[in-house]
């Protein structure tokens, strides 16, 4: 896991809110409260949908949770930051 932590990311111990995604169903049941975890700095997220730049996260998340797939609960997952917005 890459511990080199980019100097634009979000820092570890951030409070977020994980948002569903507004154009389709998932990635997550619900929008849920987390906490960017710094096991591990965020990547680059190498996939043909990401965009210019996107980031993962680790997040932690406040109460288990399941997927939009319905498997879990979850506590911790890599969650693009599209799907990331600044928490309470």
């Amino acid at each position: 896991m890459p511990q080199e932590w980019p100097s634009a990311a979000l820092p570890a111990g951030s409070r977020v809110v994980v948002v569903r995604d507004p154009s389709g169903d998932g990635p997550w049941r619900e929008e849920f409260l987390g906490t960017i975890d710094g096991m591990g700095a965020p990547e680059p997220v190498e996939r043909p949908r990401a965009r210019a730049g996107e980031l993962a996260y680790w997040v932690a998340f406040d109460e288990p949770q399941y997927d939009g797939d319905g498997d879990g609960p979850y506590r911790k997952a890599l969650i693009w930051d599209r799907y990331l917005r600044p928490g309470p």
